[in-house]
């Protein structure tokens, strides 16, 4: 008897335990405008005002669960805002760059057009970052429904030599992430990813739109930088190790995740001739044998194997792409629905969200195909490229109906309630997309604390801890590509002649570096110089910012001659840093040692070449031996160019 009746309270007792209503914990929870409702001792916001506590309220329900009622309650128009991801416009600039946001904007985006989702770029320390994203969420809060919004960034933690926007906002500053994948460490990406989850989250930011998988398999590709470099299987292990550390885990999103929006699917990287699809004239990646896209796709299963939360197509037309026997749609990633629905829902079984890439539903105007006449300053036009003949409300519903579920750049939805109006779109389609959107924004947490301690975000974001880990990873990014005569490391002692550093480099090095001012006077020269590039279309949005054009550099390039004439009489020592590779034959033809870069502080930079330690780094992608070489391999194929310098190359000391 007593066996049965300690077997009835161990069961009891486990019911208890397993039970999530039952002796729960509160869950913090924050509001600046809403009513709180006490329900069985426990505490939820009133996000409906209306003094009841619905089912999306209850966080003690599944995400599922309450995405699933607040659907319900949602009206069309809501539900079509909630497909737009529009951007987070400041006082001077409807893109969002500066150091305030444009309220009253925003106000109506958020409360007339419902859009939910916006990208910040304010740029601003980080105290006024959080307290501005803090202002946004009070807006939403002030809606019917009380959707929090979904606050997105672009990559802001690599470090760019002589850029003032890259520390104004005090994030870590870390090597690109080229160098990243020199270390080619998992387990370091995985910290990086953490770190940078940390700094979003500190300021209110729930979604990072990174990292990019594409591979960097056209050597001249204009966004060649910020891949993982040309090697599948390398971009894969550094992709899956971003993204875990970004969500905080690889079993998808909790409420401590940055969800990350994996990009560009697939073979953004085979750009025709380097020429970037941002803008007309690269609106193709072509491919030249049969099924090399699958080399594309290894680094996206990376992200899939860590649940990644959401993936954005690229903007690229596949010329002449065929997989298994399929030849591809000629239309940009967005409306390709083997791409989305075929491979991507149906062969790799992706749950996440799908969120088209900016403005691919706008028309390419005859400034976007020509450029901007000269002396007026160029704008961002619409990409959709494939689709040009189409009306803005058939690109909507291609896009849709090949499976995008949210889009980016715009927060103009009317067309899409016009359309399921009109029997033209199933509103189950929007149901689903929203659905999705929701699942994702309560697993974050965002519904319970949608807000940040502005006073923390400032002692948190780019500390010093966080640094010095950022700072080790420039250091051991740093790849040696010659060391003749030993030349590295340099003596304590050297007098050192700098070229190419930043004025205060001097002042920022002085008990560091016996720097001399006189060549003449210069035991060795150091200088910094940037991997060559042109700017052929300068009257293009993108083209203005774009390096595209040759890998070698000019004739009379300045750097050059002053590194071959310095070397008749010092040992010179160069750090080129690679946006892009390089044909750096003048280079190993005139300096004693060569150091690749991708993003290293001159203290950082110096701490290195005077270190005794091996180096560790890898070169992520091939030099080129010649321009020659660079036409001869093809777009689509890693590893298939003549080089000076190969994929894995890197000495030790």
């Amino acid at each position: 008897m007593k066996c049965k009746t300690l077997k009835l309270a161990l069961l009891i007792s486990s019911v208890l335990v397993v039970n999530p209503l039952l002796a729960i914990d509160q869950v913090k929870i924050d509001s600046h405008r809403l009513k709180i409702i006490s329900v069985d001792n426990l505490k939820f916001k009133d996000m409906d005002k209306d003094g009841k506590l619905t089912p999306y309220e209850d966080w003690r329900l599944t995400p599922l669960e309450r995405a699933k009622d607040l659907l319900a309650r949602m009206s069309l128009e809501e539900k079509a805002g909630m497909m737009m991801h529009g951007n987070a416009r400041s006082l001077n600039d409807e893109l969002g760059h500066g150091d305030k946001y444009n309220l009253d904007q925003i106000s109506e985006l958020v409360l007339k057009d419902k859009v939910n989702s916006l990208i910040t770029r304010l740029e601003v320390n980080p105290k006024d970052f959080a307290e501005q994203n803090n202002q946004l969420q009070q807006i939403a809060e002030s809606d019917r429904l009380s959707i929090p919004l979904t606050i997105s960034v672009d990559p802001r933690n690599t470090f760019y030599y002589a850029n003032e926007a890259t520390s104004k906002s005090g994030f870590s500053q870390w090597p690109g992430t080229l160098g990243m994948a020199a270390i080619g460490s998992e387990k370091d990406i995985n910290q990086y990813g953490d770190i940078i989850r940390q700094e979003y989250r500190s300021l209110g930011v729930t979604q990072a739109l990174s990292p990019m998988a594409d591979l960097g398999t056209e050597p001249r590709w204009a966004r060649f930088e910020g891949t993982f470099g040309e090697n599948p299987q390398l971009s894969k292990k550094m992709v899956r190790g971003y993204i875990s550390g970004m969500q905080n885990g690889k079993e998808g999103l909790n409420s401590q995740s940055v969800a990350a929006v994996v990009k560009h699917w697939v073979g953004y990287g085979a750009a025709e001739d380097g020429l970037d699809s941002h803008s007309a004239y690269g609106k193709y990646a072509l491919f030249t044998k049969k099924d090399s896209l699958k080399e594309h796709i290894i680094p996206f299963t990376g992200a899939f194997e860590v649940n990644v939360a959401a993936i954005m197509p690229t903007y690229s037309i596949l010329k002449k792409a065929e997989l298994n026997n399929h030849k591809i749609e000629q239309v940009g990633g967005g409306f390709n629905q083997y791409l989305l629905k075929d491979l991507l829902r149906g062969t790799y079984k992706f749950k996440g969200i799908i969120m088209s890439d900016w403005n691919i539903t706008k028309d390419c105007n005859e400034v976007c195909v020509n450029g901007t006449p000269a002396g007026v300053a160029p704008k961002a036009e619409g990409m959709p490229w494939g689709v040009e003949s189409l009306t803005v409300e058939e690109r909507f519903i291609k896009a849709i109906q090949a499976g995008v579920q949210q889009f980016g750049g715009v927060s103009d939805s009317s067309v899409i309630v016009s359309a399921v109006k009109n029997k033209k779109l199933n509103e189950k389609l929007i149901d689903d997309s929203v659905l999705a959107i929701l699942v994702q924004k309560f697993a974050l947490g965002q519904f319970e604390n949608p807000y940040i301690d502005s006073t923390k975000a400032s002692n948190f974001v780019g500390n010093p801890d966080f640094q010095k880990i950022a700072d080790l990873a420039q250091f051991n990014s740093l790849v040696l590509l010659e060391n003749k005569q030993n030349i590295l490391p340099l003596k304590s002692n050297s007098k050192v002649y700098l070229y190419g550093f930043l004025p205060e480099a001097k002042n920022l090095l002085k008990d560091k570096v016996n720097i001399v001012d006189n060549l003449d006077q210069a035991d060795v020269v150091v200088a910094r110089i940037n991997a060559p590039y042109e700017q052929n279309h300068k009257s293009y949005f993108f083209g203005l910012k774009h390096h595209e054009g040759s890998l070698a550099f000019p004739a009379n390039d300045k750097d050059i001659t002053f590194i071959t004439q310095a070397s008749q009489k010092h040992p010179v020592v160069v750090t080129v840093y690679l946006d892009r590779p390089a044909v750096l034959t003048p280079l190993k033809n005139n300096a004693n040692a060569i150091v690749a870069n991708f993003g290293v502080k001159d203290d950082v930079l110096f701490e290195r070449l005077f270190s005794n330690k091996s180096y560790i780094a890898k070169m992520p992608f091939a030099l080129p031996d010649s321009m020659e070489s660079v036409a001869k391999q093809a777009s689509d194929l890693p590893n298939d160019m003549q080089a000076m310098y190969p994929f894995g190359y890197g000495l030790t000391n």
